[in-house]
């Protein structure tokens, strides 16, 4: 058995954890349906999910964020300012009048931190444009709104860059989004910056609404994808992917909970601590012998108001993250894993000890 830990979680830093490894995973996905699939596809998947974040998320938030009373172009930008930070995520607002108002997001770019930047099409940006920038007059119930793009990040200006503009007249489909190369945002002053309310959104809710905005993405990501290339192949490229996320950023998280390389249950210590942070209950048991550890795993919030048709390809692909982290870990404890379906949501049993990891998957091409 290795060492026993200290018993105190912290929270704070399990959450920080959860929300870089989902970050992580979202990042992770792309560059691997970008390089194994496509422009193209990539493009489409990007519309997709983006139109279905815009349509869980976009009416439902504005009440939330103040923005109901709003002229539409306005209340438009403000949101993606808005929800973005409390996302974690840098957007400048630039308002000229009633009827047009700018975003700048600021580098480094979230939903392309690092390198992975540099394995992006240019299908990303315009699929993410289309899905939900440009249905923000849809949705608001204003034909005369639409949104227009003056740079973007893969063409090497200066990043997205553009202004929501409620125009004179009614706009066809293919007119809600346009692009404007010759133009430039005017300047940003940093006092008129929307900010979320303080007394609303104090540290610990801002740090959890940073998990839930990467975790949110990977759900409906993986749902969405299964829409473009289906079932069978999201299932191999997002658990191949969560496989090598988990490995590669195990050091990473095991470093904010506070648990060391080890055995079945340091590793068994490891997993609770991180499901932790994402709000769920577990309760680690003894394994069979001395070399084995359980963990009853419950509330599931991944699984949380999911629709029972996609429960399943999401659980197949998000317990990779783990069994990939597990593989990381020295001696390398096998994983036997189930999924108790009659919760709501759903509970898991991991069954931790030596032996053989779960099989990996068929090379991937």
């Amino acid at each position: 058995m290795s060492p026993p830990l200290p018993d105190t979680v912290s929270n704070p830093n399990a959450i920080q954890a959860q929300a870089r490894l989902h970050h992580a995973y979202l990042l992770g996905l792309q560059l691997m349906v970008a390089s194994r699939e496509g422009p193209q596809v990539i493009g489409d998947w990007m519309f997709r999910l983006f139109r279905r974040q815009h349509e869980s998320k976009f009416l439902s938030s504005f009440t939330k964020l103040g923005l109901t009373d709003l002229p539409h172009a306005v209340a438009c930008a403000r949101y993606h300012v808005l929800s973005n930070e409390i996302g974690g995520v840098a957007v400048q607002y630039m308002e000229e009048n009633d009827r047009k108002a700018w975003v700048r997001f600021r580098y480094p770019r979230w939903m392309y931190d690092g390198p992975t930047i540099c394995g992006m099409p240019v299908e990303v940006s315009r699929g993410f444009l289309r899905g939900w920038y440009a249905h923000n007059g849809v949705s608001l119930g204003n034909p005369r709104l639409g949104f227009v793009c003056v740079s973007e990040d893969m063409t090497g200006e200066f990043g997205l860059c553009g202004y929501f503009l409620e125009h004179d007249h009614d706009l066809a489909p293919e007119e809600r989004l346009r692009f404007a190369r010759d133009e430039a945002p005017p300047p940003w002053d940093p006092a008129r910056q929307p900010r979320p309310p303080d007394a609303q959104w104090n540290s610990e809710r801002l740090q959890k609404a940073a998990r839930n905005y990467a975790m949110e993405y990977v759900r409906n990501g993986i749902v969405t994808l299964a829409e473009v290339i289906g079932e069978a192949r999201t299932l191999a490229l997002a658990g191949l992917a969560a496989r090598l996320i988990g490995m590669q950023y195990w050091r990473e998280t095991a470093a904010l909970v506070g648990t060391p390389d080890g055995g079945a249950d340091v590793a068994a210590r490891y997993l609770a601590r991180m499901f932790e942070g994402m709000g769920d209950v577990c309760e680690i048991r003894p394994g069979a012998d001395s070399r084995s550890a359980m963990l009853e795993h419950r509330g599931l919030r991944i699984l949380r108001d999911i629709d029972p048709a996609s429960r399943d390809l999401l659980w197949g692909c998000w317990q990779e993250l783990w069994i990939g982290a597990l593989r990381a870990h020295e001696p390398m404890p096998g994983a036997v894993v189930s999924l108790d379906p009659a919760g709501a949501p759903p509970a898991a049993l991991w069954q931790i000890g030596p032996g053989p990891i779960k099989a990996p998957q068929a090379q991937i091409r």
